[in-house]
Formats: structure tokens, C-alpha cells, sequence
């Protein structure tokens, strides 16, 4: 089945070739003028420049693969990663080693910081969601309800909420603001099975903050109401489990990335 493309973009423009294993996590920096990759080769590209192409700084720190990495939104630039070694690191991109690093008990599958900064939330295999004071590095508190790895987290752009994905094939909110009750869970986002080969799949919210997206394993992109839950639809068209979905900055399309067919389209 083809899916209609509504907007104008064209892709690709440009090839950023260095890694020598699979990719699993790319971010832009505040400017949007580099963008940071972690890989299986357990390296992360720190900066790409996206006007040459060339990359600009590797760093090394990780042991094991690179599942995902997180950049905050304003402030003194911060980049988080997580990998397989258990570590968290934080990253000055200027620098080429982590200028802090965090140790848990199990494999790190997700990181988000939100926009200032403050803290670190990260989930892993032991399918709890734990939020970081950033300069104590000490867990301040955990968020517990799945029941599988926790494969995504994402801040809402007004910073109150956390979005989060998960191999029990649920995406959850969560109530992130300062002194909120004490059980945070929000709400429960039902239809985006992670199926069989159990992906890393992730969820993102809407620039408005009122939808959010996921990859499913059925092929699809899945898009919920924010507010009521509604599952609103499924957009099809890949021949694989979508990976990743992300909202254009103006609300729509969305992308959507593919492994089995290797492809990236926005609708």
C-alpha cells in the first residue's frame, strides 16, 4: 500500500557515512546544525556538520552498544547517552570524553533531559523509569507500571510531562513537575504492538504537545489524542516494524523510519 506524501520535502540530501556497525540513535544539537549518532561500534559520533558532512569529534567512552541518546533543549549544551555497559554518560559535545557517568544495575535503553537540563530520566530492562538529580547524579525517584524494557522516552515540549514507550506494547505518560503525586502515572496508550523482534521502538509528542506518535510492529506509525487517549490513526506503507516516528515542527507530517525496508518517509 502507498501512503500519499503531503508534504514537499525530499530525502536524502546527504549521506553521513564513519560508524562500521548499525546506528541505533541520532539527535540535533540545540542550533540544529549537527546532529550526534551513538552505533553498535560503541562510539559516539559527537557532531556532525550537516553543512559538509564531515564529522567533527568522536567520542569514546562506552564498552557496549549504543542505544540512545538525548540532548536538552536550551542552556549549556548537555548530551546524555545510554548503552548496554550500564552507564549513563553526559557529554560536553566540545570535549571528547564524558565529563560525567552514571552507573545502573542494568543495560540503559532510554535517556531523556528535559529542557533546562536539571535531570535525567533513564529506563532500561528492568522496566522502571528512574529520574536523576543531573548534578548529584543520585536518583531522586522512580516511576514504575511497565511491564517489559522500557524502549523510549521523550520531555513534552512544556516540560511537565514524560512520554515513554515500552516492549509490554504500552505507551504511557507520566507527571514529571515538582512536587506532583506521588503516583505520576497519567495515562495508558493502547494499539502500537511491539511484536516479535522486539525493536527498540520510540514515541515522540507533537510540537504542541497534544498528540503523540509511536513505531509499531505491525508496520504502521500509531497517533493518539493526547488528553482523551484516542487512538486517532495508523498510517501504513512500510514492509517492517517502524522504528521511530517524529512530528514535523509544524504539527505535520510525521516520519516515520523503517529497518526492514530501509527507508525513511515522511508523509
Amino acid at each position: 500500500m502507498n501512503v500519499m506524501r503531503t508534504s514537499g520535502l525530499q530525502a536524502p540530501i546527504m549521506e553521513l557515512t564513519g560508524h562500521s556497525s548499525e546506528v541505533f540513535a541520532a539527535r540535533f544539537d540545540q542550533t540544529g546544525q549537527h546532529i550526534a549518532s551513538g552505533s553498535m561500534d560503541r562510539s559516539i559520533i559527537a557532531s556532525w556538520d550537516l553543512e559538509t558532512g564531515l564529522r567533527i569529534r568522536r567520542h569514546v567512552g562506552h564498552e557496549e552498544v549504543i542505544n540512545c541518546l538525548a540532548v536538552n533543549r536550551r542552556g549549556q549544551e548537555l548530551l546524555a547517552s545510554g548503552s548496554d555497559d550500564g552507564f549513563i554518560c553526559l557529554w560536553d559535545p566540545r570535549q571528547k570524553e564524558a565529563i560525567e557517568s552514571i552507573e545502573t544495575d542494568f543495560p540503559v535503553t532510554a535517556v531523556a533531559i528535559p529542557e533546562a537540563g536539571n535531570e535525567i530520566y533513564s529506563g532500561g530492562i528492568d522496566n522502571d523509569i528512574k529520574v536523576w538529580d543531573a548534578r548529584k547524579l543520585q536518583v531522586v525517584y522512580t516511576m514504575t507500571g511497565h511491564t517489559d524494557t522500557v524502549t523510549s522516552l521523550e520531555v513534552s515540549p512544556d516540560s511537565q510531562a514524560l512520554l515513554s514507550n515500552s516492549h509490554d506494547s504500552t505507551v504511557r505518560t507520566w507527571d514529571i513537575r515538582p512536587f506532583a503525586p506521588s503516583d505520576r502515572h497519567m495515562k495508558t496508550y493502547d494499539g502500537a504492538p511491539t511484536g516479535l523482534e522486539k525493536n527498540l521502538i520510540r514515541a515522540s509528542w507533537s510540537p504542541k504537545g497534544d498528540r503523540i506518535a509511536a513505531g509499531s510492529g505491525d508496520r504502521t506509525a500509531v497517533v493518539w489524542d493526547v488528553n482523551t487517549g484516542k487512538l486517532l490513526y495508523k498510517l501504513p506503507g512500510h514492509k517492517g516494524t517502524v522504528n521511530d516516528v517524529r512530528f514535523a515542527p509544524g504539527d505535520e507530517p510525521i516520519s516515520k523510519l523503517n529497518e526492514i525496508d530501509r527507508d525513511c518517509e515522511p508523509n
